[in-house]
């Protein structure tokens, strides 16, 4: 549960929320609201108190958010990282399993669902339906009943029930995989009708599908404004599809152009997403541009050097550190291991480091486990 402090953050941050998705933060405006938030999270998240101190970094000493020391999400492997009792959580999102087991997936400790759907639905509604909402929402990915702890699963449930228009519906079950039939009828009559439809899922998910096509001889072409959402890479199939090549198929066996697909990037450890700005762009007549992510108003993201953690000059290539303010019950600075590079407008994501962590990753993350250690966990 959120105290009284906690409280008033969620409200600035429901405002927030309501506001022009394309309208930036004014940087005073984020770093007042990301220190005070960090003040919270020092206060009442012991694991990352401790981390911070490690680091040498308290509130006081914090002059601008870029200060805020950001955490490996390796660390949600190792500690509850929650302000508060991780057994008040309203959901846990996990990360998908390990060689070392499930024991070591990661996991995020979400206080106040609530927060996380303020944040979610305006800026899928920008990046998936800038035209309007309404359009049938068609899942390949199971319902969130069937993957309780799946955070792409609960933001696709959320997306379906509040901006999925008539004959929403999902298409795979764990147990069964995609339901190749059920899709096909479902496609059919809408195309039949002439209802434009957005198709959600992972990478994955749609290069199974678009296999299960080639193989059975179908190709769609669905109306015109149909899109989709795919999430991820083809990483762990035998065949790595690129994202060029999957394009192609998209529109080959769907009839769905490039600038209709939207590639979503996000991660268990943050409850904000980003997404390809090319759809929005095409409606808002600015077609063209290169395909970048953007980052919401609330979120800042920074492009850093892999060994020395320092900011990097605009268009070199480094590893990405986001600072969402709508991870206010966890927290809210968190150092991934993804690569990419500054773009105008937004950034570009090229891939995971490969091999062992980047240098600074593993020197924060050792400096984390100290700080656990030293609490007596």
């Amino acid at each position: 549960m959120l105290d009284q402090e906690g409280m008033a953050l969620r409200a600035e941050l429901f405002r927030l929320f309501e506001g022009p998705i394309d309208e930036p933060l004014d940087d005073d405006v984020f770093d007042s609201l990301a220190r005070r938030i960090f003040q919270y999270q020092f206060t009442h998240n012991a694991p990352y108190a401790a981390y911070c101190r490690r680091r040498g970094r308290f509130p006081e000493d914090v002059a601008h958010w870029t200060e805020i020391p950001a955490v490996p999400t390796a660390a949600f492997k190792e500690v509850p990282l929650v302000c508060g009792d991780p057994g008040d959580a309203e959901a846990v999102f996990r990360t998908s399993g390990t060689t070392a087991g499930p024991e070591r997936r990661g996991e995020h400790h979400i206080l106040d669902l609530s927060v996380y759907h303020a944040s979610l639905t305006p800026n899928f509604a920008a990046y998936l339906c800038p035209d309007g909402t309404g359009l049938p929402m068609l899942s390949l990915m199971p319902p969130v009943a069937q993957m309780v702890d799946s955070s792409l699963a609960h933001m696709i449930s959320v997306v379906v029930d509040r901006l999925g228009g008539e004959g929403s519906g999902y298409y795979a079950a764990v147990g069964s995989g995609i339901d190749l039939e059920g899709l096909h009828g479902a496609l059919e009559r809408f195309t039949a009708e002439g209802t434009p439809v957005c198709l959600l899922g992972t990478t994955l998910a749609f290069v199974h599908w678009l296999d299960a096509l080639r193989e059975r001889g179908i190709r769609y072409a669905l109306p015109p404004g149909s899109r989709l959402m795919d999430t991820g890479g083809s990483k762990g199939r035998r065949r790595i599809v690129q994202e060029d090549e999957l394009r192609r198929e998209y529109a080959e066996r769907l009839g769905i152009p490039a600038d209709h697909c939207v590639n979503e990037y996000g991660m268990t450890e943050m409850c904000s997403q980003f997404y390809d700005s090319v759809l929005r762009d095409r409606v808002r007549g600015r077609a063209g541009g290169v395909r970048r992510k953007v980052p919401p108003p609330w979120v800042r993201t920074r492009v850093v050097d892999p060994d020395t953690l320092a900011p990097v000059r605009p268009g070199e290539v480094g590893i990405l550190q986001h600072f969402d303010l709508a991870n206010l019950g966890s927290v809210m600075a968190i150092q991934t291991e993804d690569i990419g590079r500054e773009v105008d407008g937004g950034f570009q994501v090229l891939g995971r480091a490969a091999g062992a962590p980047p240098r600074g990753c593993s020197i924060a993350m050792d400096l984390l486990l100290e700080a656990v250690e030293g609490l007596g966990r």
